[in-house]
């Protein structure tokens, strides 16, 4: 069989255009059901247990850590592992999330009696309102499609996405009655762009000690130069006696000086530095750092103590390799 390109395109955007109404007719399911899900999972005390087989097993997992990483405790049970030991994972404080698009699923079903006598409630998630599945749940959740992509109506496709589709309405409405923040969603994921973009703090990251650039008001501008050449951040922080921040000089200011005959080897840095420059503490996020330089349009910054003492240094170099940017 020949490929042509043209009938690829079209084929392909024949199933993006099947889903997309199937998602679209999931707004009237958005009922009454759909909140009494809801609240049954944002009351549970144990863990929302989510159960399925095949494909819908597959996106149940999804679900499940979808709802876990959201404010929801949660976690997946394969539905043919379950009557052989893994029902012993359900407690009587949990809520259990069982999805099968016939609603008829025979695993799913041999487990319904056990979750019956625990007192455990059920949500189902099911193509089938009139299912065994469906009829058993203390809520049902209708996500039938009209047809599925696959021409063939075989392959679970349209179905899948609705399912999909619907469990991340449940776990996003939780997330917002919850008041789930950006960082609680960092606790759980320490190791990623976003963990670090919200735990890293200017403290895990600044130049501390004798790396700070940094000279007295006393000093020539070419004093001020060696600094900032031997500490390699682009600036230095200009302090008094007690080591408080009075102002900054970076490349910045050397490239407006050149042009203005200052004879560096005589010129008190005062003369050039800025006074009154931005500092930030210790304890900022380097997030919340990275947003500052952008808004200001500066690549350094002094960090400072409650006494605005000069306690470290770090520049966009910095916030790049820590992967904040």
């Amino acid at each position: 069989m020949k490929l042509h390109d043209q009938k690829l395109r079209e084929l392909g955007l024949a199933v993006i255009q099947v889903e997309t109404q199937a998602i679209a007719a999931l707004a009237e399911q958005i009922n009454d059901n759909f909140v009494l899900a809801c609240k049954l999972m944002f009351t549970c005390k144990g863990r929302v247990v989510v159960t399925g087989m095949g494909k819908s097993g597959h996106i149940a997992g999804k679900i499940a850590a979808t709802l876990a990483s959201t404010g929801t405790p949660a976690f997946f049970v394969h539905s043919g592992e379950a009557s052989h030991g893994d029902l012993g994972m359900i407690t009587q404080q949990d809520v259990v999330l069982a999805l099968s698009n016939s609603g008829e699923t025979e695993e799913v079903l041999t487990i319904l009696p056990i979750i019956k006598r625990l007192g455990v409630p059920l949500i189902a998630m099911t193509g089938n309102p009139a299912s065994t599945l469906a009829k058993f749940a203390t809520t049902h959740i209708n996500v039938a499609v009209e047809q599925e992509a696959c021409p063939l109506g075989l392959a679970p496709t349209s179905s899948t996405t609705a399912a999909l589709v619907m469990g991340d309405a449940l776990a996003v409405s939780l997330l917002e009655a919850r008041g789930f923040t950006r960082d609680d969603f960092a606790l759980s994921h320490p190791g990623g762009s976003l963990g670090k973009r919200l735990l890293l703090m200017v403290s895990d990251i600044m130049h501390a000690d004798e790396k700070v650039p940094s000279v007295p008001e006393s000093a020539l501008i070419s004093h001020a130069l060696l600094e900032m050449t031997e500490k390699k951040l682009g600036m230095t922080a200009i302090v008094d006696t007690a080591n408080r921040v009075t102002g900054i000089f970076t490349d910045g200011d050397l490239r407006r000086m050149l042009g203005k005959n200052f004879d560096i080897h005589k010129t008190s840095i005062t003369e050039v530095m800025t006074p009154n420059c931005t500092v930030i503490s210790a304890d900022m996020l380097a997030a919340e750092a990275m947003q500052i330089m952008e808004r200001k349009k500066i690549n350094a910054l002094i960090v400072v103590d409650q006494q605005h003492r000069a306690i470290g240094a770090l520049n966009m170099h910095d916030l790049i390799r820590a992967g904040i940017v």
